[in-house]
């Protein structure tokens, strides 16, 4: 075999790693740890290894699947945006038809792993799959798209309850209601960072329908997020260690805050990046609300 040969299949994976965004996990672990907070509420504690684990691998691969078709969609936008112009599939370097491929395996792998569950969870999959397929559209007729993909970010919790309890009942839906304000926040920072070129291509966000109150609205959806699931935490009586990690988290938000109220690019991207790490304080919260009972 000869170098250019052996090369050439390493080119290929490096490029179905840059479109699923291999190298950029803050995107799915966004996913995560709202999914797993849910699990744990749902279980009232650990939740086992099985579920743990197709939760954490379908989030992967569903995210992963989600950036195949979310590139797909965006193609003819993304080549004027300067942080997207050389995604795989904007610069030709992947086809259209490889990418939903790709995408198309990625669903099926994420959706054996919810065969392993119950038939509620199985049912519940197909809700998450069209929430998933509908966001890349919404950005071209919905003037807060980010409530969509709040949606499709959040739908792991109903999906969690399902998977321990086999409903989903009110307070599932409370929580995703919650979660979807954090998503709000979180992208609306993300859409700050592309304000001047979406204006440019017509593509509507949050951060163009808020204007001036873009700030403002980011850290209501914060303090909205926040107090949803401290109530939750309440209400299962999870103690001192989940509400010091809710205190935690505002503190972090309030970074965020100085981080995005000069509207820069380089601050409102870092803010949107280090938004992981917030979802992973509340987390842990009710992990240790949990054990600590």
């Amino acid at each position: 075999m000869s170098a250019s040969t052996a090369a050439a299949p390493r080119g290929r994976l490096s490029l179905y790693l840059d479109l699923i965004r291999w190298n950029r996990p803050a995107g799915w672990l966004l996913l995560l740890w709202p999914s797993l907070g849910a699990l744990w509420f749902a279980a009232g504690g650990w939740p086992g290894w099985h579920l743990l684990t197709v939760f954490v691998l379908g989030t992967i691969l569903m995210r992963s699947a989600g950036c195949c078709v979310n590139d797909v969609a965006d193609r003819d936008f993304d080549r004027h945006v300067k942080r997207t112009a050389q995604r795989p599939v904007t610069s030709g370097a992947i086809s259209v038809k490889e990418a939903l491929a790709v995408g198309a395996v990625l669903a099926l792998a994420a959706f054996a792993l919810v065969l392993t569950t119950n038939r509620v969870t199985v049912l519940w999959s197909f809700a998450a799959l069209a929430v998933t397929l509908i966001y890349p559209y919404a950005k071209r007729f919905v003037s807060i798209p980010q409530a969509v993909l709040g949606i499709a970010f959040s739908f792991g919790i109903p999906m969690a309850f399902a998977a321990v309890q086999s409903s989903v009942p009110a307070f599932a839906w409370w929580l995703l209601a919650g979660n979807l304000f954090w998503v709000l926040a979180y992208d609306t920072e993300y859409a700050m960072v592309d304000r001047d070129d979406d204006l440019k291509i017509g593509m509507k966000t949050s951060a163009i329908t808020f204007g001036r109150f873009d700030v403002a609205a980011v850290m209501a959806s914060y303090a909205i997020f926040l107090a949803v699931w401290a109530a939750a935490g309440a209400s299962e009586a999870l103690g001192p260690a989940f509400f010091a990690a809710i205190g935690i988290a505002a503190a972090q938000a309030l970074w965020h805050w100085r981080l995005i109220r000069d509207r820069t690019r380089d601050g409102c991207f870092k803010a949107f990046r280090l938004n992981h790490w917030l979802g992973f304080t509340v987390f842990a919260g009710v992990v240790a609300g949990y054990a600590l009972r």
